[in-house]
């Protein structure tokens, strides 16, 4: 007579001498889970500050900070302040700031995206000089300096000029470059776009400057906050025509082909929540760096929600990053960066 030891993982002889598994016990699973220590021993994906990459909205002027009311705890800062904001974020170890400019004017073309004393040219030269630890972003797209609020020259039947725009994207890159940015980010989707501004770095000697390419950027219903903070709605229309339609994952994919094709150093999914199936595709098909931009709409969703009472906010904005970063990304642009870097470190 032998005795037989009910193990995880054993296995019964039958008649035959063939074997069998004997089922697993019903709580192996939650044994891990019984304790937070346990949970955080085992736990797949953290939170890491070097991954976190936060949004900074820059106008001219000295000592300004404006509250942008649909995000709480967001605001609008003249270059000083930024600065200010920018030696905070890295003495929490956040990986890098991403920086939109609201210039005192605007034009039909968007010049002030390109000119040499540009707002955003001017916030990163004071980054620079400060010599922070920070990657240096800097949006690429003519949406806030244009006044007509599209993504470039527009044609005679109100439509963006393709060609005419990309020409300019890698004039404000080379602007942008020559101020002190590690990172581009062409966010206009135009067509072509990231060839152009690579042609355009490397003839001005910037071969350096690294593209992240917003490569899958949807026409999405959660970007009301963002415009309402940079002003940059479009005064007609609106940028179905140039912006991809949500319901094209397939697509999306054949969009990061081309950018990867054309020369992008870093992929970027925007929005991030709507789009974790493509991010998750994305991940499993390219080898380049690839973000995820948790936009103004899916953080200002969060916010309102926790204000009423209707969850709680830490837990919320960590489990979405977490999703966020579960699903392939590798950095996130969070207006939450502040707030998630100091919970990493509780935690």
């Amino acid at each position: 007579m032998s005795l037989t030891v009910d193990r995880p993982g054993a296995r019964d002889e039958d008649a035959d001498g063939a074997t069998a598994a004997v089922p697993e016990p019903a709580h192996r699973l939650r044994r891990t889970r019984r304790t937070e220590t346990l949970r955080a021993f085992v736990r797949e994906t953290r939170i890491h500050p070097r991954q976190l990459v936060a949004p900074l909205f820059v106008y001219p002027g000295s000592g300004g900070r404006q509250p942008v009311g649909s995000m709480p705890g967001v605001e609008r800062v003249t270059p000083d302040e930024a600065l200010r904001d920018a030696r905070a974020l890295e003495a929490l170890g956040i990986g890098g700031v991403i920086l939109f400019g609201l210039p005192a004017e605007k034009d039909a073309q968007g010049s002030g995206g390109w000119i040499p004393d540009g707002i955003v040219q001017e916030t990163l030269r004071r980054f620079r000089d400060a010599d922070l630890d920070l990657a240096l972003v800097a949006d690429l797209c003519l949406c806030e300096y244009t006044d007509h609020g599209h993504c470039g020259p527009l044609l005679a039947d109100g439509s963006v000029d393709n060609d005419a725009t990309i020409e300019l994207y890698a004039r404000t890159a080379v602007s942008q470059a020559e101020a002190g940015a590690d990172i581009v980010a062409p966010s206009g989707m135009m067509d072509g776009q990231v060839r152009a501004i690579r042609a355009g770095l490397d003839a001005a000697g910037r071969h350096d400057t690294a593209i992240m390419a917003y490569a899958a950027k949807t026409a999405s219903a959660f970007y009301g906050p963002f415009r309402d903070a940079a002003g940059s709605t479009p005064s007609f229309g609106d940028r179905r025509g140039y912006q991809m339609d949500p319901a094209n994952g397939r697509e999306s994919l054949r969009e990061m082909q081309v950018d990867v094709d054309e020369g992008a150093d870093m992929l970027l999914v925007k929005p991030a929540l709507p789009s974790l199936d493509i991010l998750a595709a994305a991940r499993a098909r390219f080898d380049l760096p690839i973000g995820a931009y948790q936009v103004s709409g899916e953080y200002a969703s969060i916010e309102a929600a926790a204000a009423n009472g209707w969850l709680d906010r830490r837990r919320a904005l960590i489990e979405s990053t977490t999703a966020i970063l579960r699903a392939g990304a590798g950095f996130v642009i969070t207006y939450a960066a502040a707030d998630l870097a100091t919970w990493s470190r509780e935690a």
